[in-house]
């Protein structure tokens, strides 16, 4: 069902924040250290278990891409309006450095995209096949 997949993505989600927390009050940080990335992680590896003994279905599957499709859009909108705060409060050197990383980017898609666009090198040489005599549809008649 999809509901099962769905309530396992809520168990790792829960479970890294959790496991998050309690790596942040043993290292002495006021703050969750890697909750997000340990459930990702939970997910991957608890998912790949269970579907190796059949307890995970495609039903199940379902739940889980269903949740995927939304949940990193919200990750990565939570983590750039975090990053815009940091930014402000950490004055003009910050602002820098993003804007400097951003323009670097741009700069760098045309050649990423050149690189992307290379033919493999062909190392094996190419094989003769015997040329056939005989037809391969039978004429009339």
């Amino acid at each position: 069902m999809i509901i099962y997949g769905v309530a396992f993505l809520a168990f790792c989600t829960l479970a890294g924040i959790f496991i998050g927390e309690l790596l942040g009050k043993l290292i002495g940080v006021p703050a969750n250290v890697g909750g997000v990335g340990i459930a990702m992680l939970l997910l991957i590896f608890l998912g790949s278990y269970l579907y190796k003994r059949g307890l995970f279905t495609g039903k199940s599957e379902q739940g889980v891409e269903f949740w995927s499709a939304i949940y990193i859009p919200i990750v990565v909108a939570m983590a750039a309006q975090q990053n815009v705060y940091g930014a402000l409060s950490g004055g003009p050197m910050a602002i820098l450095a993003g804007t400097a990383a951003v323009v670097i980017a741009f700069l760098l898609v045309p050649v990423l995209s050149r690189i992307g666009q290379q033919a493999p090198l062909e190392t094996a040489e190419p094989v003769d096949a015997p040329v056939s005599t005989t037809p391969l549809t039978k004429t009339p008649r």
